[in-house]
């Protein structure tokens, strides 16, 4: 059994206010080519699919001509909803497309079927659990006491009901801990939003999505297949690909990927003004990539990104590393807010305030309040 797993399309992104849908019609191209020459049994999309709930019509259009194409091929498409994703509008015409063999995340209720698939090995069932958050969980299962998003997913796994002897495939929306993170995904400080790897142990392959950096957590079958193209210069010497899974018999599992070349990489150039818009520097520069320059001048330079978009048209971001920038970064740095949770950074402001400590009633009344407003 041979599958093709992805995620985070997010078809429809704008980056530095560049629309990326070219980007992502001209990979989803070279996605479909694969599958072909794969002659994959199934492609898993494990969630967001669109960048916003609401995606634009282009971006609906362009999603649509990518599942019509994978029904016409005969690919079954399993798929889920991530936490950019509107469940509900993915969910709809959910029973009509899977006489197509497209099958979508239903709004989560607490029932999580399996789909099957047959090989010469027997079946393989694939189980689509959307992103879930505690207030969802709780909602459905009220005699539970689920007070993160680790007993969300645990108890909503829990709940499925899996046969041992057969190969079980999971596809899920949420962020293992210690899985590497980039720019381009939501952070919640504090890793409130944290999945503990041994939640998945009774399946086979968990194709995951959330991450956009390829990785396996804990195990090499449970993966993230990581972002079809680069959706931030923190992931510019990332060498993105498709994630191909082979399901031979129970317990022998076979991972590689197969790299994808962009229509416009992404990459960082550096040097002073006079250096980059040398002739014999940007004609050894594919021009046509999106592209961050870091100036190294001490001075400003006036007007200095639509300068620079004149020879690199897809000119993203222009920064500057220099004397009065480092002493920026390290003043900024030293506050260390990225490894604070939002409880601590609360605390710390109150004690600033007031000059005395929390009292542990404050600080419970304040992590339920935090908690609250994560899950709203």
């Amino acid at each position: 059994m041979k599958l093709i797993h992805l995620s985070d399309l997010h078809i429809g992104k704008r980056v530095n206010e560049f629309s990326m849908l070219e980007d992502q019609r001209y990979i989803l191209e070279e996605i479909l080519s694969v599958t072909r020459q794969e002659q994959a049994d199934g492609v898993i999309l494990a969630g967001d699919l669109y960048d916003k709930p609401v995606p634009p019509a282009e971006a609906v259009q362009v999603f649509d001509e990518f599942l019509t194409r994978l029904a016409q091929m005969g690919v079954p498409v399993f798929a889920v909803s991530g936490n950019h994703d509107s469940p509900e509008r993915l969910a709809f015409g959910a029973r009509l497309m899977e006489k197509r063999g497209v099958y979508l995340s239903q709004v989560y209720d607490g029932n999580v079927t399996g789909i099957p698939l047959k090989d010469e090995h027997g079946e393989v069932m694939v189980y689509l659990l959307p992103f879930i958050k505690p207030a969802v969980a709780r909602h459905i299962f009220k005699e539970e006491e689920i007070s993160s998003y680790q007993d969300a997913v645990r108890i909503a796994i829990e709940h499925i009901k899996t046969d041992p002897d057969r190969r079980n495939v999971l596809v899920a929306h949420q962020f293992v801990t210690g899985a590497f993170r980039c720019d381009s995904e939501e952070v919640m400080v504090g890793g409130l939003d944290n999945v503990d790897v041994s939640v998945f142990e009774k399946f086979d392959y968990v194709a995951l999505g959330h991450i956009h950096s390829p990785q396996h957590v804990g195990r090499e079958t449970v993966r993230y297949c990581g972002t079809p193209l680069k959706y931030s210069f923190s992931e510019a010497d990332q060498k993105k690909s498709v994630t191909v899974v082979e399901l031979g018999e129970k317990g022998q599992i076979h991972i590689r990927t197969l790299p994808l070349k962009p229509l416009r990489d992404m990459r960082k150039i550096r040097g002073s003004y006079l250096e980059l818009t040398a002739l014999d520097f940007y004609q050894d520069t594919d021009r046509s990539d999106y592209i961050l320059a870091v100036l190294t001048d001490e001075e400003d330079v006036p007007d200095g990104l639509q300068k620079l978009r004149v020879i690199y048209p897809n000119l993203m971001r222009l920064e500057y590393d220099n004397r009065r920038t480092r002493d920026s970064q390290e003043v900024a740095g030293a506050c260390d807010v990225e490894q604070k949770s939002e409880l601590e950074l609360f605390e710390e402001f109150y004690e600033l305030q007031n000059n005395q400590p929390f009292s542990e009633k404050q600080r419970d009344f304040v992590r339920q309040l935090i908690q609250q407003i994560q899950e709203r």
